[in-house]
C-alpha cells in the first residue's frame, strides 16, 4: 500500500511537472508547485516559486500567477498569447504518457520474446485453426477492434470475453496481402475463479528478433496499444457497456497493486512484483493523461476546449462563465469520485474483485 501511494505520487508529480516545466519555458510566472495536498510540511524558495512537500501523498498542484484570477503582472498565465496556453495545459497530459512509454520500455526490455499478430502455430482443439485461419496468417482484427499487436490481441480477447459464455466474433486477417474475414468464429473458454469465463488464447503468435531497436519500436506499439484501450475503455462507458461498478478509484487501484504485487512475489519473488507493479503503474499514468484530455470541466481537456474556442473566435471566453461550467463539473467529478471509492470500499468489504 505505501508503494502504491508513493507511485501515485510520483505520477501525479510528474503531471504537475510537465504544467511546471512548459510554463517556466514559456515565462509564465509559477508560484508555487507542491507535491503532495494539505498542510505543509517542508518548503523553499528559489527565484518567484515557492517548492513545498506537503501532508498528503494524493495529488499535488502547479500553481501558476493569472491562472483563475487577473493579474497585472506580465508574466501572468492568462497574459500569454492563447498557443503558449494550450502548450501548458497539454504537457501534463504528454508528461503521464511518456512517462507510460518510458515505463513500456522497461516493461519490454524484460520480456524474453517480442510478440506480434502472426499467428505461429495452434494448440490442440483450437477455434481459430477449426475456423479456418492459418499459420502465417496476420489478424488484423478481431471482434472490430484493430489488432496491430499482440498486445492489441490480448485486449480485444478480453473485450470479447465480457459477452457471456458461448462467445463468437469476426476475425479479419491478411493471408499473404489477401483480406480474409471469419465470420462468427466461436472460441473456446474457461470459467474463472470468481465465476467470470474467459477466452482460451489457443493459439501462439510468431516471435520478433529482439534487438534494441525493436525494443524502442515494439515499446512504441505497445503504448499506443494502451492508448487505444484507454480510449475504448471510454466509448464502452459513454455506451453503457462499462457500469460505474467497473471503475476503480483511488482505493480499488491501491487493492489491484497489492493484488499485482502480491501475486508477483508468490511466483517470481520480489523481481515479479516490481515488475507487476511497473505495469499497472504504466497503465494508471497513461490512463490520467488520456482523461485529463477529455473535454470536461475542471479537467486539463475542459480548460483547453475553452482555449481552443478562444483561439478560433479571437477572444477569451468570460471568466465568470469559466468559472461557473469549470465549478458544475468539478462538482460532478467530486460526486463521481464518491460513487466510485464507496464502490472500492464495498467490493473490499465484501471481498467481489474489481469488474471489466
Amino acid at each position: 500500500m505505501i508503494i502504491a501511494v508513493l507511485l501515485f505520487s510520483l505520477v501525479i508529480t510528474i503531471h504537475e511537472f510537465g504544467h511546471f516545466i512548459t510554463a517556466k519555458l514559456c515565462g509564465i510566472r509559477v508560484n508555487e508547485f507542491a507535491v503532495g495536498m494539505g498542510p505543509q510540511l517542508v518548503s523553499f524558495r528559489r527565484g518567484d516559486t515557492r517548492y513545498s512537500l506537503r501532508l498528503l501523498p494524493i495529488g499535488g498542484f502547479c500553481a501558476m500567477e493569472g491562472e483563475d484570477e487577473d493579474s497585472d503582472d506580465e508574466r501572468a498565465f492568462h497574459r500569454k498569447p492563447v498557443w503558449q496556453r494550450i502548450l501548458v495545459v497539454a504537457m501534463g497530459a504528454v508528461m503521464n504518457i511518456l512517462l507510460g512509454l518510458i515505463l513500456m520500455v522497461i516493461i519490454v526490455a524484460q520480456t524474453p520474446l517480442l510478440g506480434s499478430n502472426v499467428v505461429a502455430r495452434f494448440e490442440e482443439n483450437s477455434a481459430l485453426e477449426a475456423a479456418g485461419i492459418q499459420v502465417g496468417d496476420r489478424i488484423t482484427s478481431m471482434g472490430g477492434y484493430g489488432v496491430r499487436t499482440d498486445r492489441d490481441l490480448q485486449f480485444a480477447m478480453a473485450i470479447i470475453s465480457m459477452d457471456g459464455e458461448e462467445v463468437t466474433a469476426d476475425i479479419t486477417v491478411d493471408r499473404e496481402g489477401q483480406t480474409i474475414t471469419f465470420q462468427d468464429v466461436e472460441f473456446n473458454t474457461i470459467e474463472l475463479e470468481d465465476g467470470s469465463r474467459s477466452l482460451v488464447f489457443d493459439f501462439k503468435v510468431a516471435a520478433i528478433p529482439k534487438t534494441v531497436g525493436s525494443v524502442l519500436v515494439k515499446s512504441v506499439e505497445d503504448t499506443v496499444s494502451v492508448v487505444r484501450l484507454v480510449w475504448q475503455s471510454v466509448y464502452m462507458l459513454l455506451t453503457g457497456q462499462f457500469g460505474l461498478n467497473d471503475l476503480a478509484g483511488p482505493v480499488g487501484t491501491a487493492s489491484v497493486i497489492t493484488q499485482a504485487a502480491s501475486a508477483g512475489l508468490e511466483s517470481s519473488g520480489f523481481s515479479g512484483a516490481l515488475s507487476n507493479i511497473v505495469y499497472i503503474i504504466m497503465i494508471i499514468t497513461v490512463n490520467l493523461g488520456i482523461m485529463n484530455l477529455l473535454p470536461i470541466p475542471a479537467l486539463d481537456g475542459g480548460r483547453l476546449l475553452f482555449l481552443i474556442v478562444e483561439a478560433i473566435v479571437r477572444r477569451p471566453i468570460p471568466r465568470r462563465f469559466e468559472g461557473w461550467i469549470t465549478a458544475a463539473g468539478f462538482i460532478f467529478l467530486m460526486g463521481v469520485m464518491i460513487v466510485v471509492t464507496f464502490s472500492d470500499i464495498l467490493r473490499l468489504i465484501t471481498g467481489q474483485g474489481l469488474g471489466a
